[in-house]
């Protein structure tokens, strides 16, 4: 499995189907490795020391319930493995003591089969389908004393549900009719006066089960309702993208420090840094050959500045860091680029309207770090119903990936922007579409949250522009991912550009195909073609006319013939999006911001 997966799709606490059996993986405190990423600003954001991607990762057994193709005995994991133990040769237990390499029946000799449904609720929890309480309370029938279960399919695939049999040893017997209606368990306790059917609250990820009021759900087991993970991102920008503090990062004196540090109490590690640190620069600077005033500041920004802790990294006080750095307002301190090279282009060469300037990002390090998930419903933050840590408060870390490539920064004319939101007040009716449609949806009710229309005018350009920047730089449209800086002054900064980057690369980062369409030579053609393409689509008129399109009808003339990205390179789930504002619409051409260089 790749590292990206791990944190992914395929994260903590999502289940994994492996060729003979279904694992769930497990929380970062059970992995056995692991490889050390550092990012400064991050990690303080997010009140951790450091992330790490997966090297050895563990898993956990669940669903637990499997059953034999041929005798059709269908039992817990543990019955099977109690049985493959009693009779299994000593030399077979010497090489596979709990039956993990090869899961079959010692029986029939054919290799058992996972359930398919699992039960789960809206606070994360995922459990077994309660397959013993459910035959006993359909067959109107008292749990047996030693129930043993067999599980049949009908002859015919049309049967649905209901050609699907549990049987008992006691008799008793039924099919999964109903299994999978909302209120199934909960109209089983109210008819029983009992709370038999609740969830278990198990979080098989960290081997622990809580309490929990909740009525569960039926889902197939690869549902994607299963598993909605939690992902943030953040760039590596000086002085953090520093060579020196790269060079001090990796060095194995820089390592030493490290655990020390680690293996002090909490109260005391601000004064053994004091009292050693003197010594630690020394020995660092003897390591990489730099000067100990320079080391020696790095490492007090590090360890003891102050620094506000658990901020939002989604936030306009934290983007403004990296849009200042993007646009050049920051640099290196020491002049030596490590993990963040820029270059500012002259923006007279492009001949581009209400741009007012263009970046080529030549190198840039991206952490993605795995913060937690949830089922059912999807979340967006921490604070939301539902979401589930991946890890204990007591663990320093996060599961993270590091992409290192390239890409392209544009920066667009607030004034601009801002006369033509004046002069068209049809602009501001669209938006208020969107913003209705935001505030009944279900995110929307727990992230009340007001759309501008700057920010569908940038996201909208920017899904253009990577969709017309995969057919000339080569990269997959997958490959390519987006940030908005999108933010008034009355918000702490004003800003409204988007970066365009790449989302995969090896260790060294790439090899320039995205930068070089972003020169004088290359960029305004494409620009152009990006903006002209967006003037038609197959599915029009129905897309241009539409009131409200995608998911939870988040956009208006927007679908996946003509804007929409794959997920993975959206920031928005593919929502607030409209090239009716660029292009304008049917009733009124002039609407559109780039309508007169179409015109041209």
């Amino acid at each position: 499995m790749r590292a990206t997966q791990a944190v992914l799709q395929y994260g903590v606490g999502a289940m994994v189907d492996f060729p003979d059996q279904t694992l769930i993986t497990a929380a970062p405190e059970y992995w056995s490795g692991k490889l050390r990423i550092d990012d400064e600003r991050f990690a303080k954001a997010l009140g951790v020391d450091y992330f790490a991607m997966p090297v050895d990762i563990s898993y956990m057994r669940f669903p637990e319930w499997y059953f034999c193709p041929k005798c059709r005995k269908f039992q817990p994991i543990t019955q099977w493995v109690n049985e493959y133990k009693k009779r299994s040769k000593a030399r077979t237990l010497e090489n596979d003591e709990h039956m993990v390499r090869h899961m079959q029946c010692l029986e029939c000799r054919q290799d058992l089969v996972v359930a398919r449904i699992v039960t789960v609720c809206e606070h994360g929890h995922i459990n077994d389908f309660p397959w013993i309480k459910w035959v006993h309370i359909q067959s109107k029938k008292p749990i047996c004393a030693n129930p043993t279960l067999k599980f049949k399919t009908g002859a015919s695939g049309s049967e649905g549900l209901e050609g699907l049999n549990i049987a008992c040893s006691c008799g008793a017997s039924t099919t999964l009719r109903g299994a999978f209606d909302k209120d199934c368990f909960e109209k089983f306790d109210k008819a029983s006066g009992s709370n038999d059917f609740r969830c278990e609250g198990n979080h098989p990820h960290k081997h622990i089960k809580e309490k929990c009021d909740c009525y569960p759900r039926t889902v197939q087991r690869g549902s994607s309702s299963v598993y909605f993970p939690v992902v943030y991102s953040s760039l590596v920008i000086p002085p953090y993208a520093d060579k020196l503090n790269a060079q001090i990062e990796k060095s194995k004196a820089f390592a030493d420090c490290l655990t020390i540090i680690e293996d002090e109490e909490p109260g005391d590690k601000i004064n053994t840094i004091k009292s050693r640190l003197p010594r630690w620069t020394k020995k660092i600077a003897l390591e990489i050959g730099a000067a100990e005033s320079e080391i020696e500041s790095i490492l007090i920004r590090k360890w003891l500045d102050c620094y506000e802790s658990e901020i939002d990294v989604t936030s306009v006080k934290y983007r403004a860091d990296e849009y200042a750095a993007l646009s050049g307002k920051v640099s290196s301190s020491s002049g030596l680029f490590g993990d963040f090279s820029r270059e500012e282009m002259p923006i007279d060469e492009y001949h581009l309207p209400h741009i007012k300037s263009i970046s080529l990002i030549d190198k840039v390090k991206v952490v993605n770090a795995l913060i937690g998930f949830s089922r059912i419903n999807p979340v967006v933050g921490k604070n939301d119903a539902g979401f589930v840590h991946v890890k204990e408060p007591d663990t320093r870390w996060y599961p993270a990936y590091e992409v290192r490539g390239e890409g392209i920064f544009i920066e667009f004319a607030q004034n601009d922007i801002d006369e033509w939101i004046l002069n068209n007040p049809s602009v501001i009716e669209r938006v208020h579409r969107i913003n209705e449609n935001y505030a009944m949806s279900f995110i929307g009710q727990g992230n009340p949250r007001t759309i501008s229309p700057k920010f569908i005018l940038l996201h909208t350009i920017s899904h253009l522009l990577i969709r017309q920047l995969s057919f000339e730089c080569g990269y997959s449209i997958a490959n390519l991912s987006e940030r908005i800086y999108c933010a008034e002054e009355s918000e702490g900064k004003q800003m409204a550009g988007i970066f365009i980057y790449t989302a995969s690369g090896d260790s060294e980062g790439t090899l320039g195909g995205l930068v070089r369409q972003g020169k004088s030579d290359a960029f305004p053609r494409i620009f152009r073609k990006a903006i002209a393409g967006a003037k038609a689509c197959s599915n029009d008129p129905v897309c241009i006319l539409s009131q409200g399109q995608g998911l939870e009808s988040l956009n208006l003339a927007a679908c996946h013939t003509c804007v929409l990205l794959p997920e993975t390179c959206c920031e928005e789930r593919n929502g607030f999006l409209d090239r009716g504002m660029l292009i304008g619409t049917f009733e009124d051409r002039g609407i559109g911001f780039y309508s007169e260089l179409l015109q041209k």
